[in-house]
C-alpha cells in the first residue's frame, strides 16, 4: 500500500511539475509576442485603410471619367444642334408657305434650347468633376502617406519576426509536445485557463505566501498541501494552478 501511495504522490508531483514547465514555455512565448507590441495589428489597420484608400480611388476616378464623358457628350450634342440650326436656316430661305416656315422656326427653337441645356448641364457637370478631383487629390495623398507609414511598420514588424521567429517556432513545437504529455483532461484545463486569465497565466508559483497570479494570501494549510505536490491546488480567487515557489522548494 505504501508503495502504491508513493507512486500516485510522484505521479501528481510530476503533472504538476509538467505543467509549470508548460506555462514556463508559453510565457516565454507571450514574451517574444510582447516584443512586437501593437505592430501587428498597426500593420493591418494601415493594410486595411489602404486597400480602403485603393477602392475609393478606383471609384472617384471611375465617377471622374463618367463626368468626363457626359462633358464630351454635351460638347458634341451641342455641335450636331448648331449644325441643326443651320441646317434648318438654309431651309427657312427656300419654305413655300408659313406653316413650313414657323415648323422650321420650331425646330430652331428646339435645338437652341438643347444647347442651353447642354450648356447648363456641362457647368454642373465640369463643377462636380473639380468638386470631386479635389477629393481624389487628398485620398491620393492620404494613401501615399498611410502607404510610407505601412512600409516602415512592415519593416520594422519584419526586422522583430526574423530575430525572433527561429526561437518562437522552437518555443511552439516544444509548447505542443509537452501538452500532448499531459492527460486530455488537463490539457483542456490548462488551455481554458491560459486563454481566460489575465497574461496568459494558468499555472503560479507560490510567491511570499501568495498566488502568483492574483496576489492574494493563502492558508497556511493550503500552502503546505501545496509544497506536498499531493494533489492539484488551484488558486480560491483566480482558479489558477499553484505549485511552489523556488523558495518554498528548497
Amino acid at each position: 500500500m505504501a508503495k502504491t501511495a508513493t507512486k500516485i504522490e510522484k505521479t501528481v508531483a510530476e503533472k504538476l511539475d509538467s505543467l509549470y514547465s508548460l506555462q514556463t514555455i508559453d510565457s516565454e512565448i507571450d514574451r517574444i509576442k510582447t516584443l512586437r507590441g501593437e505592430l501587428p495589428l498597426e500593420v493591418q489597420d494601415l493594410e486595411d485603410e489602404v486597400e480602403g484608400l485603393d477602392n475609393r480611388i478606383e471609384k472617384m476616378q471611375e465617377e471622374v471619367k463618367t463626368l468626363e464623358t457626359e462633358v464630351s457628350d454635351r460638347k458634341n450634342s451641342t455641335k450636331d444642334a448648331e449644325t441643326a440650326i443651320e441646317k434648318y436656316k438654309k431651309q427657312q430661305n427656300n419654305v413655300r408657305n408659313n406653316r413650313e416656315y414657323d415648323s422650321i422656326s420650331k425646330e430652331i427653337e428646339f435645338q437652341e434650347l438643347e444647347i442651353q441645356l447642354n450648356e447648363k448641364r456641362s457647368k454642373e457637370f465640369k463643377f462636380k468633376i473639380t468638386s470631386k478631383k479635389e477629393i481624389l487629390d487628398e485620398a491620393i495623398e492620404r494613401k501615399k502617406m498611410r502607404s510610407e507609414d505601412l512600409a516602415t511598420k512592415k519593416s520594422e514588424l519584419d526586422e522583430i519576426i526574423a530575430e525572433t521567429q527561429a526561437q518562437e517556432e522552437k518555443l511552439k513545437k516544444k509548447s505542443n509536445s509537452a501538452l500532448k504529455k499531459l492527460d486530455a483532461r488537463l490539457g483542456k484545463a490548462y488551455t481554458r485557463l491560459r486563454t481566460s486569465a489575465k497574461n496568459g497565466l494558468a499555472v503560479v508559483q507560490v510567491d511570499r505566501s501568495a498566488c502568483g497570479g492574483c496576489y492574494n494570501k493563502i492558508p497556511l494549510q493550503r500552502q503546505i498541501d501545496i509544497q506536498a505536490k499531493k494533489k492539484v491546488i488551484v488558486c480560491e480567487h483566480c482558479g489558477r494552478v499553484l505549485v511552489p515557489g523556488e523558495a518554498e522548494e528548497a
